[in-house]
């Protein structure tokens, strides 16, 4: 067995052949690329066992090697991921089921009859492999580095496969998404955790790819920086998983989602007081904002347009030909895994960071609800625009820890402040100024409301 660890990136045939002659990769290529053929059969049961038990189960034909290979499930944040893999070469290409037993077979499919395992879609494709080796510090690092061309093939269906895989072989897993982002400075890079067996199901059956990540798991002893950077980092990954369910099939709702995660991760950055010292955040706030500055607004008028909603997905694809995404997904996850926001702040920012999430949160929130001063926003609904962010820092605290407060109807403040937060959004006109007014007083009657302005 051994452990994978690696980060794919989506590409275009122009990027692809660009990645072949990048000057960095030529200097740090120590093996020359190497070009083979690549044949992958994926097998699974008729009901799909495999696939929901995060588990895949391959034939590769390799030149004259026959190889068996099992991955089971594994540990995806934001594009970089981690799994077992389990290797066996063959005499012949024909699946052994007496290899899956023991340590490498899931225990959740223990039960399983192997008998019932058949062939499900191929992957075929032309990988171009080289060995990129540096010193980082005084440690050295080995990446394979992987071009792969070719299909996914599902009966007559088919889609492209065209990325780069980076999988490292030596170092830490900083490396990867260092060699990633200097890459991406200039070419569109896609960080997309979608593997070719995803790739695979999704053809099969196109409700088979999950865009949802397992929620993280707050509690009340939760450190404030744990809290924070498990929230950051479910939001960057399910941004990329968004970002590439969108692409692929253009369901309005899924970029509205992608808006939404990319401005709940901007109100998070700016509710953490000296936490996250401004100067930690400066480029993340600046990445974020450029992007909601350019998809809000077209998301806010495509509510009410069709005409927008279909154009949409041409624009979006023009957004994915451009570094800026890739840019900005690299760059996140490098801030993410360095902690960046606690590097150089002071005593006092880093006692806030070690607080309990149970015991600052409420603290944050009734500060924010009393600045919010709704009382004001009943009198003059036309200037509650201005309070939207305000509003989307309780907004997004409640969507993901509103579980960490012991304080009824959290869950109907959170319903009655998306509610105030859609209306200040809207074009104002007296039926919007007169509902703005009513939600104001439905939200500061609310109990919960109440409870958080006497913390």
């Amino acid at each position: 067995m051994q452990k994978e660890t690696e980060i794919k990136l989506r590409v275009s045939r122009e990027t692809l052949a660009a990645l072949r002659e990048h000057p960095l990769l030529k200097k740090r290529n120590k093996s020359g690329w190497e070009r083979r053929e690549l044949m992958n059969q994926y097998f699974d049961t008729p009901e799909r066992d495999l696939a929901r038990a995060k588990v895949a189960l391959r034939l590769r034909l390799d030149g004259e090697e026959v190889i068996q290979t099992l991955k089971t499930r594994g540990h995806s944040v934001a594009g970089l991921s981690e799994r077992n893999e389990y290797d066996w070469n063959l005499p012949k290409a024909k699946l052994d089921v007496k290899k899956l037993d023991g340590e490498c077979w899931p225990e959740e499919l223990a039960e399983l009859d192997k008998k019932t395992l058949k062939p499900i879609f191929t992957t075929d494709f032309v990988r171009e492999r080289a060995e990129i080796a540096w010193g980082r510090g005084k440690t050295k690092v080995v990446i394979e580095a992987a071009l792969d061309l070719g299909h996914v093939i599902v009966g007559k269906q088919k889609e492209e496969i065209c990325e780069l895989e980076l999988e490292l072989r030596e170092g830490e897993p900083a490396a990867l998404l260092e060699l990633a982002a200097e890459l991406a400075a200039t070419l569109a890079l896609m960080p997309c955790d979608i593997s070719k067996a995803e790739r695979g199901y999704r053809l099969f059956d196109a409700n088979s790819y999950s865009l949802s990540l397992p929620a993280p798991e707050l509690t009340f002893e939760l450190p404030l920086d744990d809290a924070f950077a498990a929230l950051s980092w479910h939001l960057l990954g399910s941004s990329q998983r968004l970002a590439e369910q969108y692409r692929f099939n253009g369901h309005w709702r899924l970029l509205q989602d992608w808006v939404e995660n990319l401005a709940e991760l901007r109100a998070l950055l700016s509710s953490l007081g000296q936490a996250a010292p401004r100067q930690s955040t400066h480029d993340l706030r600046l990445a974020l904002d450029a992007l909601l500055e350019d998809w809000r607004p077209l998301v806010q008028a495509g509510l009410d347009d069709e005409d927008v909603r279909k154009a949409a997905p041409e624009q979006f694809l023009e957004e994915l030909e451009d570094p800026r995404w890739g840019l900005f997904s690299l760059n996140t996850s490098r801030w993410l895994l360095a902690r960046t926001w606690a590097a150089d702040r002071n005593v006092r920012g880093n006692r806030q960071g070690a607080a309990q999430l149970g015991n600052w949160l409420p603290r944050l929130l009734g500060e924010e609800a009393t600045s919010l001063q709704l009382q004001r926003y009943q009198q003059q609904p036309e200037d509650l625009a201005e309070q939207l962010p305000r509003i989307e820092r309780i907004q997004a605290w409640l969507h993901h820890a509103r579980n960490v407060l012991d304080i009824p109807e959290m869950d109907r403040l959170y319903g009655e402040l998306n509610k105030l937060a859609q209306l200040a959004n809207e074009p104002i006109t007296d039926e919007v100024l007169d509902a703005r007014k009513q939600q104001a007083i439905a939200v500061y009657q609310n109990r919960a409301w109440k409870m958080l302005l006497r913390m």
